[in-house]
């Protein structure tokens, strides 16, 4: 069976709950967290929960079933779901080995360092937030081939088909997705050199209508023919070339043809009788939130986002983050001290200026000397009835990327030269500031703070999280895992529950409508503390194994994020 048949008629509108009698079941956490037997998939779409979770039921495993995500995202969830950007896989297979897959685009090969400045050498607002020369080279489709190559069993065809089927039969946008894609028209205006799918005129877009999107069918059916070379090669990549010369970018064949997706080592460390599988460099993710464990472990956190708790998670983020700005980059181009950065008597003295009653100003809190990474990302999470579990985080970087639709093809393309550092001490999109360690060289992958992580209990696996949501991303998983694992919370209430966050710079906590109490912004206040409200922080997509062997899933409720399973 190539397409998935009913699929449609089942999922038309956002759907919370389908009828007992179904092969699978779908929950969002506004109803019900999925309380799933064997298997189950949480994404940021409804139809990519439902695809992903039916190639599981017809036998494939979480690598297939994370395959077919991937693809359908970049059909139903345009503004960060993609075959023109990139991410990171984490897999846990059921007998307990575990690997990461770096799919990070990498700059072209004719970056230079200081792209994106003008001759005085100040920062050129916006060029490498938007356009053509903001894309770095794409890296999904290779990344999904390599996982396909290595650990799928279903045909490549088979996990392919049902996105083609959803991009040529149209997708009926909810009210988000529509409101979303009016509010970036001007954007595509702007920097579409031909046509865009994504633009429609008169009344713009409303919700229940159907996005049709002929173009994004045939390239991905070009991808499903032809496999990798089916997008870094022939038509597809020509169409690609010729966007970026009608634009002034700089992507070319040769950039194209030598991208390659990388198998890496994961970051594994322990906390108490929990063991964490994530990503290492580029991803910042991985040890950010393992040196703040390290440096809460002795520590006393009391009640969820009391003041107490708060000052102890802020200090400690505080700390993590100013060594990020210093010390992470891609480590195939800089020699990143993974094993000084997470050492215990390293975090211990990071956090010898603590002051439990007082916040230490980030400007006397520089990074440490440990010598010898839109907000518009998308996360799933995924455990198959054989055990095997995948975390994968993948994004265009801002909401819709660069804007750029590759005209002929479809899609859109990424702005993740952004997340380098264009210059040091200069904040990028999300604020964070960064050094030579992530300074723009030709073929590097940008930092990221994409975290896509699994995590074990005495030897079994426990928990599949991770969030979009930029630098907010390492600091909304560390905070849902310690919601489950210190503060009892079930993984729809931790999933929920209000998120804060503090990156170093700029010096403050922003915090969730609802995340504190007013009496608790008093003592933060006069901690010394500056705080700021800010929208929602993150759509957390995860699954919690519970004693019992059942799956308990949490879906975000921040977005349409669905959970999936039998």
């Amino acid at each position: 069976m190539r397409a998935i048949i009913g699929l449609f008629a089942l999922f038309s509108g956002l759907v919370s709950c389908v009828q007992p009698d179904e092969e699978f079941r779908l929950f969002n956490n506004e109803t019900s967290g999925l309380m799933a037997d064997s298997a189950a998939v949480v994404s940021a779409h409804p139809l990519a929960s439902g695809i992903g979770v039916e190639v599981l039921r017809r036998g494939g495993n979480a690598i297939d079933a994370a395959i077919a995500v991937q693809f359908a995202l970049a059909v139903c969830y345009q503004s960060a779901g993609n075959i023109g950007g990139g991410g990171f896989m984490v897999i846990r297979l059921a007998d307990g080995e575990t690997t990461t897959l770096d799919f990070r685009e990498k700059a072209p090969l004719a970056t230079t360092h200081d792209m994106f400045l003008d001759s005085a050498g100040n920062v050129i607002e916006g060029l490498s937030l938007a356009g053509h020369l903001a894309s770095g080279v794409p890296g999904s489709v290779a990344g999904m081939w390599e996982a396909h190559r290595r650990y799928g069993t279903l045909t490549w065809n088979d996990l392919l088909q049902p996105s083609i089927d959803l991009a040529a039969n149209g997708v009926d946008l909810t009210r988000k997705e529509a409101e979303k894609l009016n509010a970036y028209r001007e954007q595509f205006e702007t920097y579409t050199t031909r046509t865009s799918p994504f633009i429609r005129h008169s009344d713009g877009w409303r919700e229940g209508d159907t996005l049709h999107q002929p173009e994004l069918a045939r390239t991905l059916t070009a991808i499903r023919d032809s496999g990798i070379s089916g997008f870094y090669s022939g038509w597809v990549a020509d169409s690609i070339v010729a966007e970026m010369k009608r634009g002034d970018g700089i992507i070319t064949h040769e950039d194209l043809k030598q991208y390659n997706a990388v198998r890496r080592a994961p970051l594994e460390w322990d906390y108490e009788n929990y063991h964490f599988v994530s990503m290492g460099p580029p991803s910042s993710g991985g040890i950010c939130v393992a040196q703040m464990l390290g440096m809460i472990e002795d520590g006393e956190l009391s009640k969820w986002n009391d003041a107490k708790t708060v000052h102890l998670l802020a200090e400690v983020e505080r700390r993590a983050f100013a060594d990020r700005a210093q010390h992470l980059g891609d480590a195939d181009f800089y020699n990143v001290p993974i094993r000084q950065l997470l050492d215990p008597g390293y975090l211990a003295k990071r956090m010898s200026t603590f002051d439990p009653a007082k916040a230490s100003p980030s400007e006397s809190v520089g990074p440490g000397d440990a010598t010898s990474e839109s907000e518009e990302t998308t996360h799933f999470s995924i455990v198959d009835p054989f055990g095997n579990a995948v975390a994968v985080t993948t994004t265009l970087n801002g909401g819709f990327g660069s804007k750029v639709v590759v005209s002929g093809c479809g899609f859109l393309l990424n702005n993740e030269m952004d997340d380098f550092s264009i210059k040091a001490g200069e904040p990028n999109l999300y604020g964070l500031v960064g050094g030579d360690a992530n300074a723009i060289e030709p073929g590097k992958r940008m930092l990221s703070s994409m975290t896509p992580t699994i995590i074990e209990r005495d030897g079994k696996l426990w928990m599949v999280v991770g969030t979009p949501g930029g630098a907010t991303i390492i600091t909304s998983v560390l905070q849902t895992f310690l919601n489950v694992a210190e503060f009892g919370m079930t993984m729809p209430e931790a999933v929920a529950a209000m998120k804060f966050h503090h990156q170093w710079l700029p010096d403050r906590i922003d915090y969730e409508e609802g995340a504190f109490a007013p009496s608790t912004i008093q003592e933060l206040t006069a901690m010394g503390h500056t705080l700021r409200e800010r929208e929602p922080i993150g759509r957390t997509d995860a699954i919690l194994i519970l004693p019992n062997g059942k799956l308990e899933c949490g879906a975000d409720p921040r977005g349409d994020d669905v959970c999936a399973g039998y």
